[in-house]
């Protein structure tokens, strides 16, 4: 389930007399304005009743406020009023309403002296601008408050100005312009700084921690959202503290703290005045509930949230809250089913879900929110779809994709061109499906490039669920290709669906990065091995849930495939298995036979040919968890893979501009840390460290060092800038993982992210870093997909090719390879795959170092000549 996120309150501006819900910003009341006294006593009755939550009986009063004021002929205070009871309207959901008395009000303002009633105009358009946000018009929303930001910088009004500015920063959210958003927002926090806590306070900060959130600065996000929860607590204002608890509630969650982010949402609950707070924290709590399958808590909320529902007002949240909780009913039904626990929640039925639902879609409709409908038409679908409703399903999915489309929303319309896809395929029409599929990849590339062009823009819903809702369209429409082949290879076929492996590799790593990565100039693999004197062969593994598949390139021949029926959850027990022992010394009988079964898979059937064609080199393009496994070490039964070619990794089907070292003079910019610095103690001490930097200039290599003191990043990043080193060799502890904030190396000053590679390793003027040697790094324990981080640390460092270790290897074995690898490399003539390998085959042949475990985590990513 998606993670939902509060759309903080816009800041609401206050007018003559106005309404303030203690959600939204005051502004000082006009006091020059005087109210004739009935007029006035229904205006202050109209705001006792709205901050109360009674909302209908508000719009009562301030309808007769608005009729003295009409026949009093007092424009601007009846202008004020109109703009009172479109906030009354916009809290009931009642949006014709709402639009018609704010379009009123701004009518008799612009009738009137801009100058004696420009500040009026401004607050007026404040409560346009949320109304435009409400109903999903985050764009116009956006126009209006850099209006009414325009109008208070005119007068001198700098409270305003700070709202407006927040205003936007909200607008810029909503459509999925995070960056932006965090930048207004700094800087609305430093304007902030020095004045006293206020509203405007606490909402910005929360914002800033909102926005940081999606973005992935998590400790950033936290701390802005508790110093927001400081002020609101300060300030007394329960809506605020409600919301600032709901946020830190999601931060704990993405950081997988699941007992500190329920505790903050029942927090959220009890303190929260808000109705659309109180439900969409139970909806993260549930959620929560549901990934552990504690169906008696899960019982005893549903209850709750139902009834919180039926109290919200009508908007784009609300229908959102319905349809996530339709979905969670949906989990909960097949949850317990599979648990055969049934004695949990009795009584639920597919029928409650589509009720919801279609509930939704009504309410969407007559907002006229085409994205919320689509969204909810999905929905619909999706539950037809397990109820195998094909033809009422199809339906719905295609009703739901015309209304994405036509209101731009590619995050709403690939998930219903993939489920197209679903339903065509389970209906036996291959051609169609294929035909939804493709469509789905296009809309995912097309969000991709929005990153490219705009790096502003970050779409939250991919980011939250890039496993469960961007990878299986992936995974999904290759397994469709290949079975259309029905037995008989197609060559057309086999590329598409081996450039769709790519699409995916490199849709993880935008994920990774939070922004698109690989840019340039690359030249197609293919063209590469069909060279006239290549003896390189490339190997596709794609892991698929009932077997795996292999697509080969072999020079000067055709596309070829093979498979093995195996499920996706054996493949993975075994890969998990085989890692675990492969740093073990003492474990290589058990790595041998592991690692046939794997070679078996991915190169038995193919052996002979390979052979035949003289290939000395094979390059994996590997797929999910193999990534974790060197290729080198898979065994044969009678050999290791290296003992007979040498290997390399590549990221995708291309190359950075492909060439080889040879002939170029070796300069080299080495550092290292003989010791870790403060507060990173797990990591051991590198004493080796100086004979590995001697090896490299024994070999020949022109070495410029950086070592322990020295080895600092302003240090490396102006060593490198002043320059034209071809190699950077890092001889430092350093960690992959599949989450960015735990991918780093060690410096002596503490650590430096993976983030700031490309900055390091190739800001503008710095010449291409043609090989990065990373020789004491490891992948982060526990993390199947650790790899994942060091790919993206080969690609962000923007290094032709990439030496790196996947655990941690003995110092002094590592400064052996070293060593040798360079000899290899200086003699010329070889290309880097063959250097490693035979720096790998030193290690092997070494009486103290035969195992696996110590020659086989070198890995080569990236140009391998």
């Amino acid at each position: 389930m998606a993670l939902l996120c509060i759309i903080g309150s816009p800041v609401l501006a206050k007018v003559p007399g106005s309404i303030n819900s203690s959600s939204q910003l005051p502004i000082n009341s006009l006091t020059s304005l005087t109210v004739a006294a009935d007029p006035d006593l229904l205006l202050q009755q109209g705001k006792v009743l709205y901050n109360t939550g009674n909302f209908t009986k508000a719009v009562e009063v301030l309808q007769q406020a608005v009729q003295a004021y009409q026949q009093r002929g007092e424009s601007l205070t009846l202008a004020a009023t109109l703009s009172n009871l479109s906030l009354a309207y916009q809290q009931l959901g009642a949006w014709n309403q709402a639009q018609q008395a704010i379009t009123e009000s701004l009518n008799l303002l612009k009738a009137q002296d801009k100058n004696q009633n420009s500040q009026i105009f401004a607050q007026s358009l404040d409560i346009q601008g949320r109304l435009q946000l409400a109903m999903g018009q985050a764009d116009m929303a956006l126009a209006t408050w850099q209006q009414t930001e325009g109008i208070y910088k005119q007068a001198d009004n700098k409270s305003g100005v700070v709202r407006s500015q927040i205003n936007q920063a909200q607008a810029w959210r909503t459509q999925g312009f995070y960056p932006r958003a965090v930048k207004t927002l700094e800087q609305v926090s430093q304007t902030l700084k020095s004045q006293p806590d206020s509203i405007e306070k606490t909402v910005g900060l929360r914002s800033l921690g909102d926005a940081l959130l999606v973005l992935g600065d998590l400790e950033k996000s936290h701390k802005a959202l508790e110093e927001s929860l400081k002020i609101a607590r300060n300030l007394k204002s329960s809506a605020d503290i409600g919301a600032s608890l709901f946020s830190l509630g999601n931060n704990a969650r993405k950081q997988h703290q699941k007992p500190q982010a329920i505790a903050y949402y029942q927090q959220a609950v009890e303190v929260s005045a808000s109705p659309l707070t109180k439900v969409q924290a139970q909806l993260n709590h549930l959620g929560l509930l549901i990934e552990d399958q504690q169906w008696a808590k899960v019982q005893a909320l549903l209850p709750l949230i139902e009834s919180q529902l039926k109290q919200l007002p009508l908007s784009r949240a609300s229908i959102y809250a319905q349809v996530n909780y339709s979905q969670s009913l949906a989990k909960v039904k097949s949850g317990v089913l599979q648990a055969s626990t049934q004695s949990y929640y009795s009584g639920f039925s597919t029928k409650d879900s589509a009720v919801l639902l279609a509930k939704a879609i009504q309410q969407s409709h007559s907002l006229r929110d085409k994205r919320a409908e689509a969204y909810a038409l999905k929905s619909l679908g999706s539950l037809y779809e397990e109820t195998r409703q094909w033809s009422e399903a199809q339906g719905l999915t295609r009703q739901g994709l015309a209304l994405a489309q036509s209101s731009n929303a590619p995050e709403i319309t690939y998930t219903l061109e993939w489920q197209l896809g679903r339903l065509l395929w389970a209906q036996k029409d291959i051609n169609g499906a294929i035909a939804a599929y493709d469509a789905a990849v296009d809309t995912l590339k097309s969000l991709r490039r929005d990153l490219v062009v705009n790096k502003d823009v970050v779409n939250q819903d991919v980011q939250f669920n890039f496993r469960d809702s961007v990878e299986p369209v992936y995974r999904q429409s290759v397994e469709l290709l290949l079975q259309s082949q029905q037995g008989k290879p197609d060559e057309k076929i086999l590329e598409k669906a081996r450039e769709r492996i790519e699409a995916l590799q490199l849709a993880e790593l935008d994920d990774f990065f939070r922004e698109a990565c690989l840019q340039g100039q690359k030249v197609a693999l293919d063209q590469v091995v069909d060279q006239d004197n290549s003896k390189a062969a490339i190997l596709y593994p794609i892991i698929l849930p009932d077997e795996l598949q292999v697509i080969v390139k072999i020079p000067k021949q055709r596309l070829q495939s093979y498979s093995t029926k195996i499920s996706q959850t054996e493949v993975e027990k075994l890969l998990v298995e085989l890692r675990k022992n492969l740093v073990n010394p003492t474990a290589t009988k058990t790595v041998e036979t592991q690692s046939q079964e794997v070679y078996n898979w991915l190169l038995k059937p193919i052996e002979s040919q390979l052979q035949k064609s003289g290939v000395d080199t094979l390059v994996f393009v590997l797929d999910g968890p193999l990534r974790n496994l060197p290729m080198a070490a898979l065994y044969d039964g009678q050999q290791y893979l290296v003992e007979k070619y040498a290997i390399a990794l590549s990221v995708g089907l291309q190359l950075l501009d492909p060439k080889p070292l040879v002939k170029q003079q070796l300069r080299a910019l080495t550092a290292g840390l003989t010791q870790p610095p403060p507060g990173f103690l797990k990591f051991a001490p590198l004493l080796a460290i100086k004979s590995e930097f001697e090896g490299i200039t024994k070999a020949g290599v022109s070495t410029t060092s950086l070592l322990d003191g020295d080895f600092k990043k302003k240090n490396l990043e102006s060593e490198i800038g002043a320059a034209s080193f071809n190699i950077v060799h890092l001889a430092t502890h350093g960690q992959f993982s599949s989450r960015l904030e735990d991918t780093f190396i060690l410096d002596f000053d503490g650590q430096i992210n993976v983030k700031d590679f490309d900055t390091l390793f190739r800001s503008q003027g710095k010449t291409i870093v043609e090989l990065l040697v990373l020789s004491a790094c490891q992948t982060a324990t526990g993390d199947s997909r650790a790899a994942l981080g060091l790919a993206g640390a080969a690609v962000r460092a923007g290094a032709r090719s990439t030496i790196a270790s996947l655990w941690q290897i003995d110092d002094e074995s590592t400064a052996m390879f070293v060593s040798a690898f360079y000899r290899e490399l200086k003699s010329g003539k070889i290309t880097k795959a063959e250097a490693v390998h035979r720096a790998q085959l030193k290690l092997l042949k070494h009486p103290n170092y035969r195992a696996p475990s110590f020659w086989s985590a070198y890995v080569l990513i990236g140009n391998w000549l």
